[in-house]
């Protein structure tokens, strides 16, 4: 009997994480898989928007590298060139990103007639604004905080989901596997909510981890304990999500001088498009040729010499520190772009299935919800298990600091806020009519 009450404590508490962690991830659930859905196709989105651009009119020679060049910095007085994108085609137009006023502007040039067709900044194309929603909700790093935060609870809403999952009492596969759809009502939503998050959880569990080295406080802290050693490491990829396609190694300059031979060098390399060209930042006399494809491990850099066009050095993906492979191939699955449409597919499979997990986990808490309360779990009374959640939660803070910080946070509200505040605590579920123990 003592181990039937222990195993239903533990059930039930673990019961009410899952509901207080859901009602709090829903709506990032819901928002952050839209928006991630679409940033699946970036690849697509972005041919549909350069698509006015390629297939152009040409006719006469082709003008240099250094006068297109001079075109986008003529177009915007003041600007200083940052990189240049290696077409991939003769009849499609140069795009030339230079520092306006501060800010990265994309500027396409007609490589023959030098017209400026077109120019955006970087940040307002839809793709990156998308991107920028994504990772920080356009919130700056409040914004990254709430959604780090929400990725933390995400982690203990999937963990507890799999626990509440697990076959009991030697039940079939009804229920477990796949939903009994002959079912009406609570149940038949009960079923599929469970159902779905079992299929999806190993999926979503990879997605949240891939995303922790983005994150501004776990990526921060993560960086800082990388740079521990006899010299710094150079990271393959940025803090904060909207940042990561900023090209950090150019140096903003007024005068240019890329060479045909620089030109040739750089197509005979073929790295995987797109291909950005730009000054070294260390070494001004180098110009670096750098493939930003999504498929990371396609990337590659080189140094080119500047006045001779040869090459100095090359650095392959698979000549990177291993750490940087790992967490690189993590990234390409995780935007999709690692084995092509399949892994887009299995992205926006996991996204429905995540938008689909928010409305079924909303429709049974309205289901089970008291006219008045939130409607958690009720707590049972406290058995010896406590060691257990104690041991869990502290390996979850360790590994994920914003959810120790969190934790405080609630710990601090109930200890001098919610004590003091019963009809709340009533309300919240922290504890039942004539009850005056604490959470569990």
């Amino acid at each position: 009997m003592a181990h039937n009450n222990r195993s239903m404590s533990i059930y039930r508490t673990l019961w009410r994480w899952h509901f207080y962690a859901g009602l709090f991830c829903i709506p990032f659930v819901l928002t952050l898989s839209i928006s991630g859905a679409i940033y699946l196709f970036k690849p697509q989105l972005d041919a549909l928007a350069n698509r006015p651009y390629q297939n152009l009119v040409v006719s006469g020679e082709r003008s240099s590298a250094d006068a297109q060049i001079g075109a986008a910095l003529a177009a915007f007085p003041g600007s200083g060139f940052t990189s240049y994108q290696l077409p991939e085609a003769d009849d499609q137009a140069v795009v030339i990103t230079v520092l306006d006023q501060g800010r990265q502007r994309l500027v396409y040039v007609h490589p023959y007639s030098l017209k400026v067709l077109h120019s955006v900044v970087a940040e307002d194309q839809f793709i990156r604004q998308v991107r920028a929603f994504h990772g920080e909700l356009l919130a700056g790093k409040v914004g990254s905080v709430l959604v780090e935060l929400a990725g933390c609870w995400a982690v203990v809403l999937v963990l507890t989901g799999l626990y509440l999952w697990w076959p009991r009492n030697g039940r079939g596969l009804a229920g477990v596997l796949y939903p009994r759809l002959g079912r009406g009502g609570r149940l038949f939503w009960r079923d599929l909510h469970v159902v779905t998050g079992i299929w999806l959880a190993m999926f979503v569990l990879f997605l949240l981890m891939t995303a922790l080295p983005w994150t501004l406080v776990w990526g921060t802290a993560f960086k800082e304990l990388r740079q521990w050693g006899d010299r710094p490491v150079q990271q393959d990829w940025t803090i904060s999500r909207a940042r990561e396609h900023h090209h950090d190694g150019a140096m903003p300059s007024g005068r240019v001088d890329l060479s045909e031979a620089l030109l040739a060098t750089s197509s005979s390399l073929q790295f995987a498009p797109p291909v950005l060209l730009s000054t070294d930042k260390q070494n001004p006399a180098l110009w670096k040729v750098q493939s930003q494809s999504q498929n990371r491990p396609l990337r590659a850099d080189a140094w080119l010499d500047g006045q001779s066009g040869d090459v100095v050095k090359v650095q392959t993906f698979a000549e990177r520190p291993w750490l940087d492979r790992v967490i690189g191939i993590g990234v390409a699955a995780h935007e999709g772009q690692l084995f092509g449409w399949l892994n887009q597919l299995l992205g926006a499979l996991t996204a429905l299935g995540l938008v689909f997990l928010g409305i079924s986990g909303v429709v049974l808490w309205r289901k089970r919800k008291p006219s008045f309360g939130l409607g958690a779990p009720a707590a049972l009374p406290a058995v010896s298990s406590k060691s257990v959640f104690i041991a869990i939660t502290v390996i979850l803070a360790v590994l994920l600091p914003m959810l120790a910080i969190s934790l405080l946070l609630l710990w601090l509200l109930e200890t001098l806020l919610l004590r003091h505040l019963p009809g709340a605590r009533l309300w919240l579920g922290l504890v039942g009519p004539g009850d005056d123990t604490k959470i569990r």
